[in-house]
Order: structure tokens, then C-alpha cells, then sequence
């Protein structure tokens, strides 16, 4: 273990200062250089001061809204609350996967999406445009969080710009950085497609009270105090992605006007270190409400950070570039179209048919079949009524995906008649009854597993509209499902036929 002088503190106006007399302000500078070269600070002042008004209060609105809530993740096997309350807003239909938990965006209202939404407007009378605006914000949420949520996507859209910047200077800057005040590139885009690296969809905002937040660890390497948030990675991050994450520290007797911090009270400190490396020392950096910092590159991978904390009640909005290949709406609607192409009804009878039977055809959709039940439906309702309580934005995406589901389970019904059809070729029967074992069985144990974390102690101690839903969920015999909850039955069976 490091001594508890060997991590550099990082001054307030300045680059740093070493925490021991042996450190010169060169080494400081050296080390900074050699060792967190992907690290840039931008001070409070390098931000316009309205956007500051906005997006506090935006914060604050969200929080007194209850739309920050802490996450019953699953680590190592077993459940546990996050000490920080958080919630995701981003691209609508862009989701964001850490600690085996899903969260779903609040969409945020940019510039963008209302500009074309008072196109569509035009031919329209002002009574249908009135009242199919007032429906779609029904639809979707009230005007106090839109304006929330555009607040934030006025601070994602500064964020992009700021890191394309500073991206492009780059190859021209040596040392440690901390970003100049002044506007970014008219050029850089945040749009779908652009070419700017910093396209950040997602942004996690998270709220810390320490005088809430039991038993801090101290940090174990540096003596650095107090951490709110142990060293990690940030995960599901495209790679050589940037991070970047705003500060607003608050009294938390005012957050609901959006008072500034005492500035009596300590701040709180961003730690970094080199990952899996205790001999180089780490740094702490002091973070007062409105300074900013990038982690630029492949920062975030080379390095851990974890979070110091200060006295005051703390926000953060990290803003991300979240991976998102299979973790959009998009991307799960076109799975399930992909996987009931193989099923056909017949528009007179209703007798539905399997297009293929090949294992591979039947192998794909029942992997789409766990992967829509166990990725978004039982993600999604685990979380309980949270999302609808203040946006209904994902109602109707996830009674889409629900109805597929439905349909998916009549796939695996006809799947397993062929395979128990006696006048069927034994060759067949033992393929189709070896595609569909391993899917059966996982899901299973899926299953089991999340009824049990649907009714564990922790989650019963949750308020009615936050507690898990074990959904979908049926009854023995409802005749409105194809095959039962419990599959341990047919597990049994299909068993018994590849033993023949």
C-alpha cells in the first residue's frame, strides 16, 4: 500500500500542488502529464452563467419531482441499494446497462425534436395542432420536466461541442489541460451519424447526501477520505469514448431553490489513479459547483476514479457515449421481427406454422425469446412503476415487446409439438428437441431467479410505486398463455425424448 502522502492534490486555480515536500510543483506538473494526460478540467467560469441557472435548476426540479431514486442492482450474486439515487435521461429509446441493471431514458427535449415537431404542425389547423400537442405531452410528461429534461440537453449539447474542441487542439497542447473559457466549434454536431467522437446519448445524473449515505469506506490505497463512490471503470462506454460530468454541490435545506454550497464546508474531490497500480501516485482533484472535467480517450479504461466526498449534498450529470449495439428500442424491435418471421398465420383458420425448423432458425428465436423477457420486459418492471409515475414515454414501446414476447411463446409452444409429435421423423424430433433444451433451461433459471428478487427483503422494503414487478407473470392453467411459468415439467420432457 501506498503511503497517505503519495497522491497529489490538485489546487483550485492552478494545475496542482504536491500533498508531501518532496514533490515539486514541476513534478507535479510531470506527473500529470506523464501519468493522466486524458484528464481536462474546465472551471465554473468557462461555462455561460445562464446555462449554470438552467441546468441547477433542472437538477433540483428532478429531484424534488422523485425522479432521482437508487437502483436495487445485483452485485456478485446478491442485491444490493446503490448509496447514490440516480436517473438516466437521453436519446429516446436509449437505454444504459451497469451492475446487471438496465435503466431506460427520460427522453430529453432538444432543440432538434421541437423544431420538428412545430414542422409537422404547419398543415394543420391550430385546433388539431393544439390538441395533438397537448395529447403527446400527455403522452409523454408535464412542462416542468420537459423544460428539466432540454436543460440538460442544452449542457449534453455545450459538453459535445466543448470536447470537439478540445479534441481538435489537442495534437497542439502539451501537459496538464484545463479548457479555456469560450465557445466550441460551430462544426461539431451531436447528432446521430456525426463525425465528432463526443456524440454523448446518454447522461446519468446522480445525487449524493453524505450525511445519508451510511458507513463511507475510506479510500484504501492514498489516504485519500472518505469515498461516496469506490474506484471502478464506467461501464458500457463505446471505447476511446470521452466522459463528461458536471458538479453542483448544494445545501440540501435549499436544493429545492437551487442555492449555491456553503463554502465553508469541504468540497468534493474527484479521485484518479492508474489502474491496477498503486505505486504511481493517484490524484484528487477539489470540485466546486458549476467546475466540469472530461475524461478524454481511453482515460476511463487505463484508469479508475472514484468519488471523495465533500459535506454538502452533491449532483453530478455524467454525460456518455453509452454503447449502445443491442441497448436501444430500435435495436430490440427489429430482434423481434427477426425471430416471428419464422412464424405464419393463416388469416382464415388462425393455425399458426413455423416457416423452419432448422436448428439454427429455432435456436435464434428462442434466444430473442430469453432476450426480450430477461433484458427488457423483467429489466423494466423490476424497476417498478417508476417511469410512468412521471414520463410515459416507454408504455407503449414495452406493451409492444410484451405482445411479441406473447408471440414468441406460441413459436416455443409449436416448437415443442414438434418435437413431441410422434409421427414426426425421430432424426427431427431429436434436433428441434436439442435446439430448444438450452433456451428452456436458461430460461428457467432466469425466471426463478427474478421472482426471487422480486419478493427478496430488500425489495419489500420499497414504497408501492418503486417495488419490483415480477412481470410477465401467470397462473398454472391461464388459458390466455401457451405454455406455463414453471417450465420444469416440459424441461422434463424434452429431456426424456433425447434420452430415447
Amino acid at each position: 500500500m501506498v503511503s497517505n502522502e503519495s497522491f497529489l492534490v490538485v489546487a483550485r486555480y492552478g494545475f496542482g500542488l504536491p500533498a508531501s515536500s518532496t514533490l515539486t510543483a514541476y513534478s507535479v506538473l510531470a506527473q500529470w502529464e506523464s501519468s493522466y494526460p486524458g484528464l481536462v478540467l474546465r472551471r465554473a467560469d468557462g461555462l455561460p452563467p445562464d446555462l449554470h441557472g438552467r441546468v441547477q435548476a433542472a437538477l433540483c426540479s428532478l429531484r424534488g419531482r422523485g425522479c432521482l431514486l437508487r437502483d436495487l442492482v445485483r452485485v456478485r450474486g446478491r442485491d444490493v441499494f446503490t448509496s447514490v439515487s440516480r436517473a438516466l435521461l437521453g436519446l429516446p429509446g436509449y437505454t444504459y446497462r451497469y451492475l446487471n441493471t438496465r435503466l431506460f431514458t427520460i427522453p430529453w427535449h432538444s432543440e432538434e425534436v421541437e423544431e420538428r415537431k412545430e414542422g409537422e404542425q404547419e398543415d394543420k389547423s391550430q385546433g388539431e395542432a393544439l390538441e395533438e400537442v397537448e395529447n403527446k405531452d400527455k403522452a409523454c410528461c408535464d412542462q416542468e420536466l420537459r423544460a428539466a429534461c432540454k436543460a440538460l440537453w442544452e449542457l449534453n449539447h455545450f459538453f459535445c461541442k466543448d470536447v470537439y474542441r478540445i479534441e481538435e487542439a489537442s495534437d497542439h497542447e502539451q501537459g496538464p489541460k484545463e479548457a479555456e473559457a469560450g465557445g466550441g466549434s460551430p462544426q461539431a454536431q451531436c447528432s446521430k451519424g456525426s463525425p465528432v467522437t463526443a456524440q454523448f446519448n446518454v447522461t446519468l445524473l446522480n445525487y449524493m447526501d453524505p450525511t445519508t449515505m451510511d458507513q463511507l469506506k475510506e479510500e484504501p490505497y492514498y489516504g485519500m477520505g472518505k469515498m461516496a463512490v469506490g474506484w471502478h471503470h464506467d461501464e458500457n462506454l463505446v471505447s476511446f469514448s470521452s466522459v463528461a460530468v458536471y458538479n453542483y454541490s448544494c445545501q440540501d435545506d435549499k436544493v429545492e431553490g437551487g442555492s449555491s454550497e456553503d463554502a465553508g464546508r469541504a468540497p468534493w474531490r474527484l479521485g484518479l489513479k492508474v489502474a491496477w497500480d498503486i505505486n504511481t501516485p493517484g490524484l484528487a482533484v477539489p470540485l466546486q459547483t458549476g467546475d466540469c472535467y472530461y475524461l478524454r480517450d481511453d482515460l476511463n479504461r487505463t484508469h479508475q476514479h472514484c468519488v471523495l466526498a465533500g459535506e454538502a449534498a452533491r449532483f453530478s450529470s455524467t454525460h456518455r457515449v453509452a454503447e449502445c449495439s443491442s441497448g436501444t428500442l430500435e435495436y430490440i424491435r427489429r430482434r423481434c421481427e427477426e425471430a416471428l418471421e419464422n412464424m405464419s398465420t393463416n388469416p382464415d383458420t388462425g393455425a399458426r406454422n413455423l416457416h423452419s425448423l432448422s436448428p439454427s432458425a429455432l435456436q435464434l428465436s428462442e434466444e430473442i425469446h430469453n432476450e426480450v423477457e430477461f433484458e427488457w420486459l423483467r429489466q423494466y418492471w423490476f424497476q417498478g412503476r417508476r417511469y410512468s409515475r412521471f414520463c410515459s414515454w416507454w408504455n407503449k414501446p414495452m406493451e409492444e415487446l410484451e405482445e411479441s414476447w406473447r408471440e414468441m411463446e406460441s413459436m416455443t409452444q409449436l416448437t415443442l409439438a414438434v418435437a413431441e409429435d410422434d409421427s414426426c421423423e425421430e432424426q427431427r424430433r431429436k434436433e428441434v428437441a436439442e435446439a430448444l433444451l438450452p433456451a428452456l433451461t436458461e430460461r428457467q433459471q432466469h425466471r426463478l431467479t427474478w421472482k426471487e428478487r422480486c419478493e427478496s427483503r430488500l425489495a419489500q422494503t420499497l414504497p408501492p410505486e418503486e417495488a419490483p414487478i415480477n412481470r410477465p407473470y401467470w397462473c398454472d392453467g391461464d388459458p390466455s398463455m401457451p405454455l406455463p411459468f414453471d417450465l420444469t415439467d416440459i424441461i422434463s420432457r424434452v429431456e426424456s425424448l433425447l434420452w430415447k
